[in-house]
């Protein structure tokens, strides 16, 4: 019959040299370029987006508004 620790031991033991080998390292590398392209490019968060957009609808608006005032 199959040994539920034996598992158990194998499982533990994939998850150490996965957590320590190159699939770890390679997963850091990756995020630190990722980050290093992303930092380059002017990049705005979401939630900023969102304000300006909210912004510029009311100044359109305000706009029209004095326009037809003439």
């Amino acid at each position: 019959m199959l040994n539920p620790k034996f598992f158990e031991e194998m499982s533990a033991k994939l998850n150490g040299v996965v957590a320590n080998g190159p699939a770890k390292d390679f997963e850091k590398n990756a995020r630190a370029l990722l980050a290093q392209g992303f930092a380059k490019l002017d990049l705005v968060q979401r939630e900023e987006y969102e304000v300006l957009a909210q912004r510029l609808d009311k100044l359109e608006t305000r706009l029209a508004a004095l326009e037809a005032a003439k």
